[in-house]
C-alpha cells in the first residue's frame, strides 16, 4: 500500500518506455534503465488537502500493467546484483555458515515431547517427537514434503492435552493466511479435520482433548485475498471428526469490526478465558466464562481498553495477570472472580526498574522475564510473590522460555547473543540447575568478535542505547563498513540476536550496531508512548542520532554506513532516507510501510493506527504526511543507493507500498546511484521464507552493500 509521490510527468505512456541512469562504482560504469511507469491523475483529499497518488494503479499486483512494471524492475535489480564479483564468494561463505544443526525449544503433553530441528540448510524445519529426551525422536510432520521449493510453511502448532494429537497450521508463499489440519501423532496420519481462513491466531486444545478454540475470519472475495481489509473475526470451537461447517460459534461482536480474540481454557478445565484485542495497541479486554455454569454466559471481566493483560494461570475462582495498569513497567496481580471489581484486587509482583515482558508460572513458581536495558534477565518468585532467584544467563543477550504446566519442574529455556547461536538448556525449577540440553555447532569463532552496548542522546536529549559488534582489533579512523539496524514502533522490544549474514558482514570487516529506539518496547508503555503517532518523529530522530554518533566516534563515515530495516523498520529506513539523504551510502528498507496516508485501506493495516494515528484524523493527517516516505521524496534529489525488498504475497505490509516508493525514488532520483527494488515471488512477509530464499536475498542484500560501500573482500 506504498504511495508514489506526485510529479509532473506525462500522464499516459507505455510502463516500459525508459529513463537512463548512469552510475559509476569503482572502475565500471553500468548503466541503469528504469521502467518509466505511467503517471496517473488521481488526487485525494485530506482535509482540504490535495494530495495527488498518481502510482495508485500499482496498488493491484495482478493487473497486465503491474506484472510487466515487476518483471522490468526484478529484469534490472537481479541484473546488477549477479553482475556484483563478489556475490558469489558471499554466497558460498552464506550457506557454509548456514549450515548448521537449529533446535526449537521442547514441549511436553501427555508425556510426550515435541520440538522443531533444522539439519543446517533445509528449506523448512521439520517437527519431530519423542517420549524420553535419551530415545532417538521420529519425524511427527516434514513440511519440506508438501511442496518442491519449500514454500509451503509451518506457521502453527498444538498439542492436545492428552498427547494424542497435533493440530498445525500451514501458510503457502508467506502469506498470513493459514489452514488449519490434525495429525494423529502415534500413526502420524492426518484426519479429515481441515480448517480455513485462519489469520491471526493459533489453536488451543480444550481440557479433554476433543477439540481446539480458533478465530477465523469469513472468507473473502475471489482475487481479494491477499489485499481486502480483514474485519469482524470470530472465535469458533472445532470438534474432531466435525467439518468446519458444524464448528460451533463461541464469541463475536458484531458491534465492534475491529475486535480480534484469542480463546484457551485454564489448565484444570474451568474456565475459558477469551482475550479480546483492537489493532495492534498493547491493550486487550479480558472476558471468562464458566464452562460449569449451565446458562453458559460470558463475563466481561476486564471491559475496557485502559492497559495489558496476559493472563499466567489461575488458583480456583483467583485469576493471575500480568499488567501494566498503574505500572508502566509491568507488575503482576491476583483477582479473585468473585469479588471482580479493583478495589479487591491484589498486587503479587511489584513494578521494578526493569520491564517485565512476560510471566510463566511453572514448578509452582512465577518464572518473569525481564529486560534490563534491552537485555534478558530471569527472575523466580514463589506465588505468593515473594522472590527466590534469578537465573544465571550466559552474557549480555537474549533469552526465552520457561513453558510448561505449574506442577512440572523440568522446563527448558534458550539463550543468544549476537555471536552465540542459540543455546539451549533445560532447567530443573527445584535445584536452580541449567544443563545444555543443545547447542550449535557454527563454523566460525565467537572469541574474534566483542560486542559493547553504548548510550548516546538524541536531538531532544534521550538517552537511547544501541548494541555495537565487530572484530576486535578494529581501528577507529571512520574507514569502517557499518550496517545500522533498528525497528521502534509497536512496543517491540529489539534484543541481541545471531544472524549468519550479519556474522559474515563482520568476518569481511564490518561493524554491525542495533539501535533501541523508542516506540519500541525495550523500557515499557512510556518508552513506547514516546514513539508512536503525533511524536513518531522521535524514532526517526533517535535513529538519525545513532547514525551521527557512529560517524563522531569515527566508526565509520556517511559514506561507509549502511541502514537496514524491515517492516515498520523498513517505513523508518524509508523516513530518515527522505530527511537525510546526505548522511547514509547505502539503504535497505524491508517490506516497509511507505504510504502513511493508505496503509489502513489494506489487510490488517487498519490495526496500525493504534501506533500511527490515523490519516481520517486532521491533527494525525497532518504528522503522518509530514514524514509519510512515499510523499517525502523530492525530485532532482542525489538519493544514496537504495535497494528496496518486498514479496508479491505480502499481505501483511502489502507490496504496493514499496512499488509506488520505488517508482517515485526512480523518477525524483537526481545522482547517479542505483535505486533498485527487488521483488520476492512466491513469499510473503517473511515467516516460512525458505532458507534457500533467505541464502538468495542475505547474497544480494550484503553484495549491495560490498559495492556501494566499495568493502573489499579477501
Amino acid at each position: 500500500m506504498t504511495v508514489a509521490k506526485s510529479f509532473l510527468h506525462r500522464l499516459f505512456g507505455p510502463v516500459l518506455i525508459a529513463s537512463v541512469v548512469v552510475m559509476t562504482t569503482g572502475c565500471a560504469t553500468t548503466k541503469f534503465v528504469y521502467p518509466d511507469a505511467r503517471m496517473g491523475d488521481v488526487v485525494d483529499d485530506y482535509h482540504g488537502t490535495k494530495v495527488a497518488d498518481p502510482y495508485r494503479w500499482l496498488e493491484n499486483p495482478d493487473s497486465a500493467e503491474s506484472r510487466e512494471w515487476i518483471e522490468a524492475e526484478n529484469k534490472i535489480t537481479f541484473g546488477y546484483l549477479k553482475s556484483i564479483p563478489e556475490r558469489q564468494a558471499i554466497k558460498e561463505r552464506l550457506t557454509k555458515l548456514w549450515n548448521y544443526e537449529k533446535f526449537g525449544m521442547p514441549s511436553k503433553r501427555g508425556g510426550r515431547y515435541v520440538f522443531s530441528k533444522n539439519n543446517g540448510l533445509q528449506n523448512q524445519s521439520v517437527l519431530y517427537t519423542v517420549k524420553s529426551l535419551d530415545d532417538t525422536p521420529s519425524v511427527l510432520l516434514d513440511p519440506n514434503t508438501l511442496s518442491t521449493d519449500g514454500t509451503i510453511a509451518l506457521s502453527g502448532r498444538s498439542v492436545s492435552e492428552d498427547g494424542r494429537y497435533l493440530a498445525y497450521g500451514l501458510s503457502t508463499a508467506g502469506s498470513d493466511w493459514q489452514g488449519w489440519r490434525v495429525r494423529d501423532i502415534e500413526s502420524g496420519r492426518d484426519l479429515d479435520d481441515h480448517i480455513e481462513w485462519v489469520k491471526f491466531s493459533g489453536a488451543s486444545w480444550d481440557h479433554d482433548s476433543k477439540g481446539f478454540y480458533y478465530s477465523r475470519y469469513d472468507e473473502p472475495v475471489e482475487g481479494a485475498e491477499l489485499k481486502s481489509a480483514n474485519y469482524f473475526q470470530k472465535l469458533y470451537y472445532h470438534r474432531l471428526g466435525d467439518p468446519q461447517a458444524s464448528d460451533k460459534l463461541i464469541y463475536e461482536r458484531k458491534d465492534h469490526k475491529d475486535w480480534g480474540f484469542g480463546g484457551f481454557e485454564t489448565d484444570d478445565g474451568r474456565y475459558l478465558l477469551i482475550s479480546v484485542w483492537k489493532g495492534t495497541a498493547r491493550k486487550n479486554l479480558m472476558f471468562f466464562k464458566d464452562l460449569q455454569d449451565p446458562a453458559g454466559r460470558v463475563v466481561e471481566l476486564i471491559g475496557e481498553f485502559k492497559a495489558f493483560y496476559d493472563f499466567i494461570d489461575n488458583d480456583g475462582s483467583t485469576f493471575w495477570f500480568s499488567t501494566d495498569l498503574d505500572a508502566p513497567r509491568g507488575r503482576v496481580i491476583a483477582i479473585d472472580t468473585g469479588q471482580p471489581e479493583q478495589r479487591y484486587w491484589k498486587e503479587l509482583i511489584p513494578e521494578a526498574k526493569e520491564t517485565l515482558r512476560g510471566v510463566n508460572a511453572v514448578g509452582n513458581r512465577f518464572v518473569g522475564t525481564y529486560l534490563k536495558d534491552a537485555h534478558t534477565q530471569f527472575k523466580i518468585f514463589h506465588l505468593d510473590g515473594r522472590f527466590d532467584r534469578e537465573v544465571a544467563l550466559p552474557g549480555v543477550g537474549s533469552a526465552g522460555g520457561f513453558g510448561g504446566k505449574r506442577n512440572e519442574n523440568e522446563t527448558f529455556y534458550s539463550y543468544r547473543s549476537f555471536t552465540d547461536a542459540g543455546t539451549l538448556f533445560r532447567y530443573d525449577m527445584n535445584t536452580g540447575k541449567s544443563t545444555v540440553f543443545r547447542r550449535p555447532k557454527v563454523d566460525f569463532n565467537a572469541d574474534d568478535f566483542v560486542t559493547k552496548q553504548i548510550f548516546y542522546r538524541s536531538k531532544d536529549g534521550t538517552r537511547v542505547p544501541m548494541f555495537i559488534t565487530h572484530k576486535k582489533g578494529i581501528t577507529l579512523d571512520g574507514n569502517n563498513p557499518t550496517l545500522l539496524y533498528a525497528y521502534g514502533g509497536f512496543n517491540i522490544p529489539i534484543t541481541p540476536s545471531f544472524s549468519v549474514s550479519r556474522t559474515v558482514w563482520m568476518e569481511m570487516g564490518g561493524v554491525y550496531a542495533v539501535a533501541n529506539l523508542r516506540g519500541g518496547g525495550e523500557y515499557g508503555k512510556a518508552w513506547h508512548e514516546a514513539g508512536m503517532k503525533l511524536v513518531k518523529q522521535n524514532v526517526f530522530d533517535d535513529f538519525i542520532a545513532a547514525a551521527e554518533w557512529l560517524i563522531d566516534n569515527k566508526y565509520t563515515s556517511s559514506k561507509k554506513l549502511a541502514i537496514q530495516g524491515g517492516s515498520n523498520g523498513g517505513l523508518l529506513v524509508g523516513a530518515v532516507l527522505t530527511q537525510r539523504p546526505d548522511l547514509f551510502g547505502c539503504c535497505l528498507p524491508a517490506v516497509g510501510v511507505m504510504d502513511m496516508l493508505r496503509f489502513h485501506k489494506f489487510t490488517i493495516g487498519w490495526a496500525w493506527t493504534s501506533d500511527y494515528g490515523s490519516p481520517e484524523n486532521p491533527e494525525e493527517f497532518a504528522a503522518l504526511r509530514a514524514y509519510s516516505p512515499l510523499h517525502n521524496i523530492k525530485k532532482g534529489t542525489h538519493y544514496p543507493p537504495t535497494l528496496i525488498t518486498t514479496a508479491d504475497h505480502d499481505d501483511r505490509v502489502v507490496p504496493a507500498h514499496s512499488f509506488k516508493f520505488a517508482a517515485t525514488l526512480q523518477a525524483a532520483q537526481a545522482g547517479s546511484a542505483p535505486t533498485l527494488i527487488r521483488i520476492q515471488t512466491k513469499a510473503g512477509h517473511g515467516a516460512g521464507k525458505p532458507t534457500s530464499m533467505r541464502i538468495e536475498e542475505a547474497a544480494d542484500l550484503t553484495a549491495f552493500m560490498v559495492k556501494t560501500l566499495g568493502v573489499k573482500v579477501n
